[in-house]
């Protein structure tokens, strides 16, 4: 079988190789943990096609989370490479992820990002003391219905971030705009892409 594959990537006779799942998501470690965790499963249960080896996560100079990495040793044949790919593009993972092998990158991930900046500094005090953050994440998640959910969020001392991910951006931030539009704790916010 001359796959596509197969013509980028020089299968060696080891039964493994090595690879780094680049993730476009702002995710904490804990929440990074969790995918690891789900994929940990569906290889085991895959005939133990691969398994978790490491993992870190970049940031900005801010001390924003910028993107996060999970290492992998894989199963070295072509059909199970193309297998991980077509899961990474169906359970979940931001635009502009790749997989990093042999010196190549392959590109996958479905879902768009969109980050809402919490004003953590400007508005009155009492704002800050009255609202609850969990409840207007309720109201955002709810709003989001089966287009996006929270990932993660970060909480710096100028703002709060709170990352969503779904199908569309511009159907998410359509669906938030009457929520941010009333909650006291989203005056003086930003939206944006993130993926």
């Amino acid at each position: 079988m001359n796959t596509k594959i197969e013509q980028q990537i020089e299968f060696a006779e080891e039964n493994t190789m090595f690879l780094v799942l680049h993730l476009n998501s702002r995710l904490q470690p804990k929440h990074r943990f969790e995918l690891e965790d789900a994929l940990t499963e569906i290889f085991e249960s895959n005939d133990n096609v691969g398994k978790i080896t490491g993992g870190g996560t970049a940031m900005f100079p801010s001390g924003e989370i910028e993107s996060c990495d999970i290492e992998i040793e894989f199963s070295n044949r072509s059909e199970d490479f193309e297998w991980l790919l077509n899961l990474l593009d169906n359970i979940g993972i931001p635009k502009g992820s790749v997989v990093k092998t042999g010196g190549k990158d392959f590109s996958v991930g479905s879902l768009e990002g969109l980050g809402l900046y919490l004003n953590g500094c400007d508005l009155p005090q009492e704002i800050y003391e009255i609202c609850d953050v969990n409840e207007l994440i309720g109201q955002l998640e709810n709003s989001l219905g089966e287009t996006g959910r929270l990932f993660s969020w970060m909480e710096l001392n100028d703002f709060t971030a709170l990352y969503f991910y779904g199908t569309l951006f511009d159907e998410m931030n359509d669906k938030i705009k009457p929520v941010i539009s009333s909650h006291p704790l989203c005056q003086k916010c930003r939206v944006e892409r993130i993926a």
